[in-house]
Order: structure tokens, then C-alpha cells, then sequence
């Protein structure tokens, strides 16, 4: 199918790409996207080249492939993305790049962080004694203040989501920014709440490092990731590992020994750690594709106006939901609630009910935090607002 313009006939064409949408109303791309039919056709040609041992010329050129497009989404170089398998590999390749020195220091705030970009920063603190500087969030976002003022000359990063998984606010990020370039810090982000959905140009933006997975935004399969690190800080970093992929011997054949000095690849690509995740990588050229068609700009601006439409609709009802029902960092999340604990399930036994309405009609979301957590992406239609909002009525009723 054609989409020439990000028109709404062309987020129509675009939702017909995804036939789950005929069983379920799909508001959890922050937990993972659906399937799509040009990226499991990439998958199945994938397979049916793999019966006869498939052409492994080919897997390389889907690899640059889709290293160019996600490049181009970003607007980076294709030099300064590693493939990855997933965003925890790309905070470890970073964290672990830095030459610590006791003493040294990282700033976060770890209540708005996934648990994996905390165990990262405390597996330092306690293998090479960094101290870790966690800050309290302020009204279910980061103090970006505080966060700039505690970073000193003993500061090597500061690290933090481009949207938090939950309550899901964008991050402003030229304060962190400008923090870590007065002391020479490297400001790394965990991108998965954004990447595929909201326009980022890594050109324009203080962000040094950034770490995404392809099964949310980007539209695409488990076990892939892309690690975006600016050249002139890829070139400072020391990989911990090192294998063929990231040396650079010219024309040399994959399983090439370098003899004598190391030469590492260029920037990011010193990273690269192979074989590669090459079925992933067929079915990331499909969704990029896509991506690209429609226009990640666009779709950021329809993604935003139906989570906008869907909390002022939720706030009428009566419901705590965060942020209110107009929120300036509001894009494509919209979380319900107020914070705990609960991972799939709410320890608040009213949202736990109203998750359970909601699933029984046929609503995909998630909980996390105690919040129930609704997430929005080129797909999605005001049918899906309409369909939450009708649940959520006759349950509010059946409440009393």
C-alpha cells in the first residue's frame, strides 16, 4: 500500500496495516506494538530464504539497511548507531565505556526510571564505587532543576527517559543539557517511550547517547536495539567488549584476526557486536519504511491530540489522571491513578476494577506503578478515545 502524504486517509491506510486492530481496541504501544502486515511479510521472506540457508550478503546489506533508516529518523549518522539487541545492552555499553574514577558521580532521578537503568548505575556504584545522585521527582516528573544543580565536576553522566514509561511526560532536556556540557558530562537517555512516535533530531538536541528497542515505537520484533552515541563521544568511550564488527579492517572477511594495533570502527559502530539479530533486522526495514512514509512529525501530532482527547474525557468522569486534562508535556501517554507499586496489576483496588472493565471490553493497556497507562500511535483513531470512554462510563455508573 502507497502512503504518499501523512493525511488522515493515509493514518486510515496506515491502521489497515494492522489487522489485531479488527479484535481489539490497541492503546499498549508502550509496552509493545502489534504486528504489522509489511513487517511479518518481511519476516516470512525471511524464512522461506533461511529453508535453503538464506544469503548472508543479504543480511548484511538489511543491517546497513536498516542502521541508514533508523539514522535518518533521528536525523544522525549512520556512523553514530550500533546495533543492539535491547536498550539495557545500550545503557551497558555506555556506562561501561566511561573511564571511572572513584569519586565520580552520576546524576538520575531512579523513581521515574525502568529498572533497568537503575541496575546499571548501582552495579557500578558497586563494582567501581560511582556514587550514585538520585533526585525525588516533582508532581510524577523530573526535577530538571535539581537535577542540573547537582551535577559538578565529578559528574560523568546524567541519564534519564525521553518520556517516562509512566505517568509518560516528555522530558525537557536543554537544562540537563547544558549541565553536562559545562563539565564535560555525557547526557545519555533511554528513548523507548519515544522513538517511532515523537520526532527527535538528535542534530538539534544536547543529547549525547540515546538507547531505543524496536518492539515499541519503532514497530518492530523483540531482540533488536539501536544505541544512537554522538561521534565525538563514541570515539572518548572504550568498549568493554570488543569483537570483529567493531574493528576495522577495510574489506577484510567477517571472521578476519587483526594483528598488531587495534583499530576500532568509527564512532558508534565500535560497538557492534555480531552476528547480528538478521530476522529482526529484515523486519526493521518494513516498519521504518513505514515510519518514514507516514512521517514520524505527523504522527507525533496525531498521537498527541487523541491522548489530549482521551484525558480530558477520563478527567469528566472524575478520574485521577495525571497531569490533568491538559498537560504542556503530554504527548502520546496518558496515565490514570495515583503512584505505587503494582506492575500488571493495581494494589488500588478502583483502578484494578476499571482495568478489568476496560480488558473485558476489549481494550489493550497496561498497569504499571498502580497507574493504568494508555498509549497511542499512528494506528489509533478517535474510535479508540470513543471506546475507552464508553467503558469507562458504564463503569463509573455501575460504581455508584
Amino acid at each position: 500500500m502507497n502512503l504518499m502524504t501523512a493525511t488522515p486517509n493515509a493514518l486510515t491506510d496506515a491502521r489497515a496495516l494492522f489487522p489485531g486492530l479488527l479484535q481489539l481496541t490497541y492503546l499498549d504501544v508502550a509496552g509493545r506494538a502489534p504486528l504489522c502486515t509489511p513487517v511479518r511479510a518481511a519476516i516470512e521472506r525471511f524464512l522461506d530464504a533461511a529453508e535453503t540457508g538464506g544469503d548472508k550478503a543479504a543480511m548484511f546489506r538489511s543491517i546497513e539497511a536498516a542502521r541508514n533508516a533508523y539514522a535518518r529518523l533521528v536525523n544522525a549518522s549512520a556512523d553514530e548507531i550500533a546495533i543492539t539487541k535491547n536498550i539495557s545492552e545500550g545503557l551497558n555499553i555506555v556506562a561501561n565505556g566511561i573511564d571511572w574514577r572513584p569519586g565520580d558521580n552520576v546524576v538520575l532521578c531512579e523513581e521515574l526510571e525502568h529498572a533497568n537503568n537503575i541496575y546499571v548505575w548501582r552495579n557500578l556504584a558497586r563494582r567501581l564505587g560511582v556514587q550514585v545522585r538520585s533526585l525525588r521527582p516533582q508532581d510524577g516528573e523530573y526535577p530538571v532543576a535539581a537535577m542540573a544543580a547537582a551535577v559538578d565536576e565529578r559528574t560523568r553522566i546524567v541519564t534519564a527517559c525521553t518520556h517516562t514509561f509512566t505517568p509518560g511526560f516528555r522530558t525537557p532536556l536543554e537544562l540537563l543539557g547544558q549541565a553536562c556540557r559545562r563539565v564535560g558530562a555525557l547526557l545519555l537517555l533511554d528513548g523507548a517511550q519515544t522513538v517511532g512516535i515523537g520526532h527527535l533530531d538528535l542534530a538539534a538536541l544536547p543529547i549525547d547517547a540515546l538507547a531505543v528497542s524496536t518492539q515499541k515505537g519503532l514497530l518492530g520484533p523483540y531482540g533488536m536495539g539501536f544505541l544512537y552515541v554522538r561521534r565525538e563521544w563514541a570515539e572518548r568511550l572504550s568498549p568493554v567488549y570488543l569483537a570483529r564488527f567493531g574493528v576495522d579492517l577495510g574489506e577484510a572477511g567477517e571472521a578476519a584476526a587483526a594483528s598488531g594495533h587495534l583499530r576500532l570502527m568509527p564512532a558508534a559502530r565500535r560497538f557492534d557486536l555480531g552476528n547480528y539479530n538478521f530476522l529482526a533486522a529484515a523486519a526493521m526495514e518494513a516498519a521504518l519504511g513505514l515510519l518514514d512514509t507516514v512521517g514520524v512529525a505527523h504522527i507525533e501530532v496525531h498521537a498527541r491530540a487523541l491522548a489530549n482527547q482521551l484525558a480530558a474525557g477520563l478527567c469528566e468522569l472524575g478520574l485521577p489522571v495525571r497531569g490533568g486534562p491538559v498537560h504542556p508535556r503530554r504527548d502520546h501517554l496518558v496515565s490514570v491513578g495515583n503512584p505505587g507499586e503494582g506492575h500488571n496489576a493495581s494494589g488500588d483496588a478502583r483502578m484494578q476494577s476499571l482495568y478489568d472493565a476496560l480488558a473485558a471490553g476489549g481494550v489493550k493497556l497496561s498497569i504499571r506503578k498502580d497507574m493504568l497507562r494508555f498509549s497511542f500511535h499512528l494506528y489509533n483513531s478517535t474510535d479508540d478515545v470513543d471506546r475507552v470512554l464508553e467503558i469507562a462510563r458504564g463503569w463509573s455508573r455501575s460504581q455508584g
